[in-house]
């Protein structure tokens, strides 16, 4: 699995017109999930994400602050070989969706506020990065 960990002043995600999931201050977390990860490394990039240092040297877990939580296959793009990105590292979505049901699970269990897209629906995610602080989180 894969994180990408972005500091926001606030991030919310759209989908037909409507807002599914709004955060101020705190994570915008996009997650890619590939063929071989399991509910296991879920947690534990759930855990890592939570304590993740980003906020002023603090955690989320330090601070309370909320987390936006996104499906992103692209995460596991391909572009090596040309223009045209390969998408074959990316799990399908019948595994993808029930792993990230998992990394939210497992946030929400260690206290974290989290809001979430919808997955396989066309999302627009706004943002508003902080530093700009990005991280690349990898199991």
């Amino acid at each position: 699995m894969r994180a990408l960990v972005q500091t926001v002043s606030r991030a919310a995600v759209t989908v037909d017109g409507t807002t599914v999931g709004e955060i101020p201050e705190g994570l915008l977390v996009l997650v890619g999930v590939t063929h071989d990860d399991t509910p296991a490394k879920a947690a534990e990039l759930a855990r890592k994400t939570w304590e993740l240092r980003v906020l002023d040297d603090r955690s989320a877990a330090d601070v309370g602050a909320p987390l936006l939580v996104v499906s992103q296959f692209t995460l596991y793009g391909d572009a090596r070989k040309g223009r045209r990105p390969s998408w074959s590292a990316a799990a399908p979505a019948e595994v993808a969706e029930p792993l990230i049901e998992e990394y939210v699970k497992a946030l929400r269990a260690r206290g974290a506020t989290v809001k979430t897209g919808r997955f396989r629906a066309h999302m627009l995610v706004e943002s508003v990065n902080v530093g700009p602080c990005t991280v690349l989180l990898e199991l």
